[in-house]
């Protein structure tokens, strides 16, 4: 399955942003309130500039303390970005977050404009659903059917 029938599949097209100078207490709390796992820091809305997830701030609050709430998400987020495309399979999606170690990967179009976000959970879910498919097909043939 390619990321782009993994994004028609999601409930919502929606990509959540936050500035790069706004504080971690403002991406934790969009991260509560839109119950999502990661956001994309972007001045715009359409270029990543990075990504910071509940992870990020979990581990600085381990070593700093509620102090690290105040601090900026620039100074937190993941400025590194790996990124895929619409034409990507499943299996590439996959491999890409196991070797990284993270659960987030932003698609983007050839200008590398933001045009989504697959979590582990999409591409796990996506591949499930692949899987199901090869073995009703493998079943039916042996079937006769």
């Amino acid at each position: 399955m390619l990321v782009k029938q993994i994004l028609s599949m999601k409930p919502t097209s929606d990509v959540y942003t936050i500035a790069p100078t706004a504080s971690v207490a403002d991406a934790a709390r969009m991260l509560s309130d839109k119950r999502i796992g990661a956001i994309i820091v972007s001045e715009d809305g359409k270029q990543a500039l990075g990504i910071i997830s509940e992870r990020d701030i979990v581990r600085e609050l381990g070593k700093r303390g509620a102090a690290v709430m105040d601090a900026v998400v620039a100074d937190l987020m993941t400025s590194k970005l790996v990124t895929c495309t619409t034409g990507e399979d499943t299996r590439a999606v996959l491999e890409r977050m196991t070797e990284g170690r993270f659960r987030h990967l932003p698609v983007v179009d050839a200008s590398g404009t933001m045009i989504g976000l697959v979590s582990i959970g999409d591409a796990v879910s996506a591949r499930l659903k692949e899987l199901r498919a090869e073995r009703d097909a493998l079943t039916g043939m042996i079937m006769g059917n």
